[in-house]
């Protein structure tokens, strides 16, 4: 009854098989169609945090409508709104965990996320979140091995137990790597073993260090001291070591037989999973130093899978299988002998899908479909299930459903019953969790290919016509094409499982109207397309090899026929670069012209055809020779080569021969072959090889999977011949590939992502069909292993969940259907950046001066800027004038230092002000965040100009100067400075209109005429006239001489009052009476020569000390020295 049952389960699902096919709910373009939610990122099953980082555990999921997302830890509800330190992103169930305030250890645990909306829930792996691990080494003395030359030795390393476990290496003192061999190797537990010691191996520096890739953190061992003695040395100087030191032989140590160290005795187990790494070891002591050898007792190696390390005495076998379970042998042998150890390996299994997970259930109501969950493993692993996270036996009852092992049987569903399953499947090994939801639409169908989308081909070519579509029950896809009945089929055409029509070789009879239909039980949806085939674009006329005297013309033809709707652009090259630029050159629709031909014309021309479907080109070769007289003869291009026949066939290469035609007199310099490949590249032919004229055969070296027909050309001075007539087909077998993809490159484009990208290998590279891809990755500074995905039909791969900004090791290799390219090169790239989370530490600024500022800052480490470092902004603002009349100020500047810097200058800054800055650095990404907010003060500095300057009440000897105070005053003002000076020469004054002159010149009459009265009264009595004491007497006011006491001028004053004249000089006292004014003038500069200047104007500087007054020899001027005739300097404070 049992087996019946089982058997009829067998049937139904054979008869379900094509119903569990998945279809995803196209949530973009069909809005409002429901959809449980379906788990679309999470956090790996053991995710090991860095105690120095904020905690992210990732669950992102989609659905209609949104999810909303729980978490359990430890297996009961973890409530994050209780926890301040933990958020949940928007729309979103990642978990973030502030650890500023916590310790990481105590988010230690493991946690499980659930997204939920009303059709179903989904859950999450089991997420196992534990610190990463980096503890001390234990301080430990330890003592000097000394040893006698020759017996083996161990040094121990025995490095604390981390999280993850330690990558082991031994170093000196100088952090160099200590040499190894077949004699001394370090064990995969880390001890370093020596089969035997020589007296080179004494040093006191073997230091074991241990390195936490995960923290990135190193430790070192206490340094381990050797030394290696003969047995005469250990006698003379045992008193000068250890007392208690040990030696490990007391006699000459001879030649020996091999002993294994490690395993011990003659066999030993060992057991792996299935997919990880096998690694085998066995160190053996012996002298001479023994060789190591591996074997397989029950088969062979797989040779693609295994290496030997370590100087052989390491077995690895990467991605184990079922079929590497078995005894390996290891020998170890010298010339007196050799002994052997057998390692018995078991190969367990962790559960593994069979045909893949669970795939999605979209049915309509009344349909039949089946889940299958089928997954092995090694025990063999237990199925459960369950549905929107409660175990099924827990569900409520559902009649339409069945649970069969490791299938559910869903027969005549309804609407209401859609859910999220959950299959698990475990063995002790671990664990495979899988979400499958199965829902329940009743959806008409819909064409999701835009109607009237016109497809265009070029003859001879494939073609591609969409019809996506969408409906519930899945529709049915057919084809028609203009009004003919009957739907498309045969072998003309090709229906894909999504839709697509493919026409393998579109003709010009395929052009037309298609409809696509798409029908279920609900209805029927058609969308009309359009194929248009388009003639191939030619170039009938091609260009031809010229050779031309220099100072003549040539011309290149090209002519090309395409297909009238296609427009073509023709563009020509020379030695694949651009034309030059030069007028002689002169481009033609249909040709290229060079005028007065030079020796740097010469070269290769390419004439190249595209069009927006395809392109074509055609080459020529132009020579330049010296002008020559014309000669007797007449000379003309070679007939074309005949009789060409294929010799001496091989896998790679062949013998081609043929027949040279008439020379037509002008040797044949050399024969150029040609090829096509009718496989990759029909209709079009490419250079081979050249030889020399003189010969009639060339062996010909061929790649893999081509369709090869030769022709030869002849060419003499005169121009290659026609080409030949073509060799027959030759077709070469597939191979492997030569060589791999060039340009490997991988960066990231967001945080969390590398794009792996590769230049990809033509088809004439690719050696034979079936070309893929097998990219290989691993991060750079963790010695991890590489992961590999093969990609098809595609120049890029995207790694996702990859630390931010980490170094990777990246190999594309080359793979086709007869087997792999060569070992690729490794090439470097960086994941993706992020911003900078941390900002500039210890900012300093120094003031230099009034207007300069210099900041300082300790760089960012590498690690926190998290991408490639561009530089630091520093980000400051004046924030108001230390003056209290002069406003606020906060508008922002940035200055930007590029590259690694650790301090800058800020210039152009306001003297007497506040200003606050803070400093950030930024990478590709973006900006950090800013250093805490500083302030500073700059001293004062020189003011600017007064805002304004008034000249009031101008008179005669006057005047009053108002200014107001400047904008800027750059400090506290003490005083202004006034300057004034006679008017610029240039201006145009008419003195003679001046009062102050008419007065000096009518003084001067007067004296003159008072002068020749005096002299006509004292002729006229007859006395002596002392000429030279009167002249002192009577001399001008203007010619005061200067007193011998103090070197001053006279002053002048009022005979009456004697009060200072306005505008005249300081009194004896020093001072001037002050009027209501704070602007008015107080002192005068200091004193000097006086003169004349040319126009007769005294402008000599007035003198600022008193002096007694001469009333004997006092005359009042006329009228005080004008004030612009003087250049004075007056201080007035206020």
């Amino acid at each position: 009854m049992m087996e019946r049952r089982r058997m009829d389960a067998a049937l139904l699902v054979l008869f379900l098989g094509h119903l569990a096919g998945a279809l995803e709910v196209p949530l973009d373009l069909l809005e409002g169609l429901p959809q449980p939610p379906t788990i679309t990122h999470q956090s790996l099953k053991d995710y090991i945090i860095d105690p120095r980082e904020n905690i992210i555990i990732h669950c992102e999921a989609k659905g209609k409508p949104h999810p909303s997302f729980s978490w359990t830890r430890n297996g009961t509800h973890f409530d994050i709104d209780q926890d301040p330190n933990v958020n949940m992103k928007p729309h979103s169930g990642t978990l973030v965990i502030d650890i500023s305030r916590e310790k990481a250890e105590n988010y230690e645990g493991v946690y499980q996320c659930t997204a939920r909306n009303k059709h179903g829930a989904a859950v999450s792996n089991n997420i196992v979140v534990r610190q990463s691990r980096s503890p001390l080494w234990s301080k430990e003395k330890i003592k000097p091995f000394v040893v006698q030359e020759g017996v083996s030795l161990v040094l121990p390393c025995r490095p604390p137990a981390g999280l993850p476990p330690p990558i082991i290496f031994w170093m000196d003192n100088y952090f160099q790597r200590l040499p190894q061999s077949g004699r001394v190797s370090q064990s995969l537990n880390g001890d370093l073993y020596f089969s035997n010691v020589l007296r080179e191996d004494s040093r006191n520096d073997y230091i074991c260090y241990a390195r936490f890739p995960h923290t990135q953190t190193i430790q070192q061992k206490q340094p381990i001291t050797v030394k290696v003695l003969n047995l005469d040395a250990i006698n003379d100087t045992m008193a000068a070591f250890y007392n208690d030191t040990d030696l490990f032989s007391e006699d000459p140590v001879d030649e020996r037989k091999p002993s294994f160290l490690i395993p011990s005795g003659p066999s030993s187990s060992k057991m792996v999973l299935r997919g990880q790494v096998l690694e085998m070891e066995c160190i053996a002591e012996g002298l001479p130093t023994p060789n190591i050898s591996w074997t397989k007792v029950s088969g062979d190696f797989p040779a693609k899978r295994t290496s030997f390390l370590h100087y052989q005495k390491t077995l690895r076998i990467v991605d184990v299988s079922e079929s590497d379970a078995g005894d390996y042998r290891c020998t170890a042998k010298n010339r007196l002998g050799s002994v052997h150890h057998t390692i018995r390996v078991t190969v367990k299994a962790a559960p593994y899908w069979i045909s893949g997970s669970p795939r999605n259930l979209v049915l309509a109501p009344g349909e039949n479909g089946v889940l299958t969950c089928r997954a092995s493993g090694t025990p063999k692993p237990s199925i459960t299930w369950a549905m929107n996270g409660i175990p099924i036996e827990n569900s409520p009852k559902d009649l339409s459903r069945k649970v069969e092992d490791d299938t559910i049987i869903f027969t005549d569903v309804q609407t209401g019953s859609s859910a999220v399953y959950q299959c698990n499947v475990s063995n002790e090994y671990g664990y495979l969790l899988s979400n499958a939801f199965v829902n329940v639409l009743s959806e008409p169908p819909r064409v999701l290919t835009p109607a009237n989308v016109v497809y265009k081909v070029i003859k001879n070519h494939r073609a591609l016509m969409d019809c996506a579509s969408f409906g519930s029950p899945i529709p049915k896809i057919t084809w028609f094409k203009d009004s003919r009945p009957g739907t498309l089929g045969g072998e003309a055409y090709n229906m894909h499982d999504n839709g697509t029509l493919e026409i393998n070789i579109a003709q010009a009879r395929n052009s037309g109207k298609y409809t696509c239909v798409a029908r279920n039980i609900l209805g029927i949806y058609e969308n009309h397309v359009y194929l248009e085939v388009k003639e191939p674009t030619r170039i009938l006329k091609q260009p031809e090899y010229k050779v031309v005297q220099r100072g003549r013309s040539v011309v290149f033809e090209c002519k090309v026929k395409h297909d009238p709707s296609l427009i073509p652009t023709m563009n020509w090259l020379k030695d694949d670069g651009e034309l030059p630029d030069d007028e002689r050159l002169i481009i033609d629709p249909e040709s290229l012209t060079i005028t007065d031909v030079t020796e740097n014309d010469a070269g290769v021309y390419t004439c190249v055809v595209n069009t927006t479907l395809d392109h074509d080109s055609a080459s020529a070769e132009l020579t330049v020779i010296e002008a020559t007289p014309t000669p007797a003869v007449v000379y003309e291009r070679p007939d074309p080569p005949t009789d060409l026949e294929l010799t001496d066939q091989k896998k790679r290469s062949v013998q081609l021969t043929w027949t040279p035609g008439d020379e037509h007199n002008s040797p044949i310099q050399k024969f150029l072959i040609q090829y096509e490949d009718s496989l990759h590249h029909r209709g079009h032919w490419h250079n081979l090889t050249e030889v020399p004229g003189t010969k009639t055969t060339a062996h010909l070296k061929l790649s893999p999977y081509v369709h090869y027909t030769f022709r030869v050309l002849a060419l003499n001075a005169v121009g290659f011949s026609r080409p030949s007539f073509p060799s027959r087909v030759f077709k070469t077998d597939p191979a492997a590939p030569d060589e791999n993809p060039t340009g490997v490159q991988g960066h990231g484009t967001e945080h969390d992502n590398l794009v792996i990208s590769w230049k990809p290998l033509s088809g004439l590279q690719s050696n034979g069909p079936g070309l893929h891809y097998r990219v290989m990755w691993r991060q750079k500074t963790i010695d991890s292993e590489w992961t590999t995905v093969t990609v098809a039909n595609n120049s890029k791969f995207v790694v996702s969940g990859t630390p931010t900004f980490v170094p990777y090791e990246l190999k594309v290799q080359a793979v086709n259907d007869h087997g792999a390219g060569p070992e690729p090169a490794i090439s470097h790239g960086y994941s993706g950046e992020d911003l900078p989370v941390a900002a500039p530490e210890n900012v300093q600024v120094f003031v230099l001066n009034s207007t300069l500022a210099e900041v300082h800052w300790d760089p960012v480490p590498h690690k926190l800027i998290r991408g490639y470092l561009k530089g630091y902004k520093v980000y400051y603002w004046r924030e108001r004038s230390l003056h209290k009349h002069n406003p606020h100020h906060v508008e922002k500047q940035i200055l930007t230092f590029s590259g690694n810097h650790s301090h800058g200058m800020l210039p152009g800054l306001h003297a007497f002000s506040l200003y606050s800055f803070n400093v950030k650095v930024y990478n590709g990404k973006g900006e950090g965040p800013p250093s805490p907010t500083q302030q500073f003060e700059t001293p004062e500095g020189v003011p600017a100009a007064p805002s304004s300057l008034v000249i009031t009440n101008p008179n005669l000897d006057s005047l009053t100067l108002e200014w107001s105070p400047p904008h800027d005053r750059n400090g506290l003002i003490t005083g202004y400075t006034l300057k004034y000076q006679p008017a610029v020469a240039s201006r145009q004054v008419d003195i003679a209109t001046q009062g102050w002159f008419i007065g000096l010149m009518c003084a001067i009459a007067l004296l003159i005429l008072i002068l020749l009265i005096i002299c006509f009264i004292q002729r006229n009595k007859g006395g002596k006239y002392p000429v030279k004491e009167k002249e002192d007497a009577h001399t001008d006011p203007e010619f005061q001489p200067m007193k011998d006491d103090d070197c001053t001028f006279g002053e002048y004053s009022d005979n009456e009052d004697h009060k200072p004249l306005k505008g005249s000089r300081t009194p004896s006292n020093g001072t001037v009476k002050r009027d209501d004014s704070d602007d008015s003038l107080v002192d005068y500069g200091e004193g000097g020569d006086g003169q004349f200047n040319e126009d007769g104007s005294f402008i000599g500087q007035y003198s600022g000390k008193s002096a007694s007054r001469d009333t004997a020899e006092g005359h009042e001027s006329s009228e005080a020295p004008s004030p612009i005739n003087a250049m004075n300097s007056l201080n007035s404070f206020v």
